[in-house]
């Protein structure tokens, strides 16, 4: 732990450029982590970055304790420490050098929990694909935690003393209800996804569990989205795409599933055909009610085999739905033929003509979904 009152905080040049108040709320920040045991060299570091105010939350989400190097905590779980570097690259983060002591218990921790899957037999690109998976989708929860918590707790007239305090008391109160939360999450959508996938008997004899699988995919878009990013500001933007993804979110229930959000879209998958028309009509339906300030929204959907791996979906139903989405029109919802038979007369249905769409072999025969009887809304 570094001793506060031997370090000259004047002399090292940390205060430099500061008066008044603004002084002493970083000296005062200076002391604080320097009696937690930040080193000169880390208050240095974090001063020229301009995050002194974040160092505080850095350290409590890091904890303290030794640091370790890759090889080491390869060595230490019984992993070959380029698979460690592997998976901390899927995760989407830093790679450290093999020797630089960069690394905590935490990812001591970890490493053994990577070495306890692939004990289980799994294949290493399997264990990749879903670590690539996990890394995304903590990437978003991570930055939905970080705005809510800077947007909640910065306020007008903080010193930086004032914000760092702040910013770690949420860190050490909410890390430990964020896991949990996950864990259920995870738990819960997997039992729920394993119940609608049940393996049959015809797929055990033929091994082909986990093969492609007839399905309905939906791809619901924000019209004139990237014009309307010309026009308002980042942050109303931010929170319009934020409102589809609670809309999508809404209408993804059992037997749909919101696979993911791209920019604009979302898509969604089901092998339901009658509950994909439906959550696709009222995803557009649900924009329609926004109001003016919303742009409306327009669906396409197409079905055919699609394979699933590590959560999302590939195959000719995905690509084709989405090209459908293209040249739907504003507030409708256009389907294929494979996904109106599939649908059957739950449905009303107009025919929109034959399309030739970009990327798709053949022309594409699109019907509009309705709910109400032809002839009653043009």
């Amino acid at each position: 732990m570094a001793d506060r009152a031997t370090i000259d905080f004047e002399a090292e040049g940390l205060l430099e450029g500061l008066e008044g108040e603004e002084r002493e709320a970083r000296l005062a920040l200076l002391r604080d982590l320097a009696e937690d045991g930040a080193g000169l060299d880390e208050l240095r570091e974090a001063v020229a970055a301009g995050r002194l105010p974040l160092l505080p939350v850095e350290r409590a989400l890091v904890g303290d304790g030794p640091r370790y190097t890759a090889e080491e905590v390869a060595e230490q779980v019984g992993l070959d420490v380029k698979m460690l570097q592997r998976s901390t690259a899927a995760l989407g983060l830093p790679v450290p050098d093999p020797e630089e002591r960069v690394l905590t218990e935490a990812d001591v921790e970890a490493a053994k929990r990577l070495k306890a899957i692939r004990d289980t037999g799994l294949p290493e690109e399997g264990v990749l694909q879903v670590a690539r998976t996990i890394g995304m989708a903590s990437s978003r929860i991570a930055a939905a935690n970080r705005e809510l918590i800077m947007r909640t707790l910065v306020q007008e007239g903080d010193t930086e003393h004032d914000l760092a305090l702040r910013l770690a008391a949420a860190a050490r109160t909410l890390l430990p209800l964020v896991g949990p939360a996950l864990a259920y999450g995870l738990q819960t959508h997997l039992i729920e996804q394993i119940r609608r996938d049940v393996i049959g008997a015809t797929d055990l004899a033929s091994g082909e569990v986990g093969g492609a699988t007839d399905v309905s995919v939906v791809f619901v878009d924000l019209v004139d989205f990237t014009k309307l990013g010309e026009q308002i500001p980042v942050e109303e933007l931010g929170m319009v795409a934020g409102r589809l993804e609670e809309i999508a979110s809404a209408v993804a229930e059992p037997p749909v599933r919101l696979v993911k959000l791209i920019g604009d879209a979302a898509m969604l998958v089901s092998s339901d055909a009658v509950a994909a028309v439906e959550a696709a009509l009222r995803m557009v339906e649900a924009g329609e009610q926004e109001g003016e300030e919303f742009p409306l929204l327009r669906a396409g959907i197409a079905r055919g085999a699609a394979l699933s791996q590590a959560g999302d979906w590939y195959g000719r139903p995905v690509n084709l739905a989405s090209r459908i989405t293209d040249v739907a029109r504003p507030g409708s919802v256009l389907v294929d033929e494979e996904a109106k038979e599939a649908a059957g007369d739950a449905f009303h249905y107009s025919f929109a003509g034959e399309r030739k769409l970009k990327g798709i072999k053949g022309a594409v025969r699109l019907w509009r979904a309705r709910r109400e009887p032809k002839g009653k809304r043009s």
